[in-house]
């Protein structure tokens, strides 16, 4: 499930989304999600090609059992307050 996670939140990368393993289930599982692709991308929905595909969302709590659910929570992050290039020697 740790991998379904990253996996995850490689395709939600756009929205800046990281999807946590709450699960709790171990071992290794074998399945197939089948969705629409294209409704992450960016760019004008009108050029993306017609799909009979569920969305991400859909297709994770039908075809897995699973539901994503959008929680807001502290996350660590950098502040760069200054950078200069190197100097020469």
């Amino acid at each position: 499930m740790a991998r379904l996670a990253e996996n995850l939140t490689t395709e939600l990368r756009n929205f800046a989304v990281v999807v946590v393993d709450e699960t709790g289930l171990t071992g290794d599982y074998a399945f197939s999600l089948e969705w629409d692709q294209y409704e992450l991308q960016d760019g004008n929905p009108a050029n993306r090609p017609a799909s009979t595909k569920p969305s991400l969302f859909t297709a994770v709590q039908e075809q897995l059992g699973l539901k994503l659910e959008s929680v807001k929570r502290p996350v660590e992050y950098l502040i760069i307050d200054y950078a200069e290039k190197p100097s020469a020697n």
